[in-house]
């Protein structure tokens, strides 16, 4: 999912754990665009408490952050 948002067609590009937003790999235009392609797929809302860049920092924050509004 998240190939759409990152600037590198490598499959190693990025780790699970690896930031997202430190270094550039998705500029603030891509979180807003990974927010609302979330929110229409997953049909979740993203409250503005949410938006912090802990919440989207990393493939495995933005997982269990999605888990957490499913299982909601």
């Amino acid at each position: 999912m998240l190939q759409n948002f990152l600037f590198s067609d490598k499959e190693d590009a990025i780790d699970d754990h690896d930031s997202l937003i430190r270094g550039g790999i998705v500029d603030s235009t891509g979180i807003h665009e990974l927010i609302l392609f979330l929110e229409q797929n997953y049909q979740i809302s993203v409250t503005p408490e949410e938006m912090t860049p802990a919440t989207f920092d990393s493939i495995h924050s933005v997982d269990a952050f999605v888990t957490r509004k499913l299982l909601a």
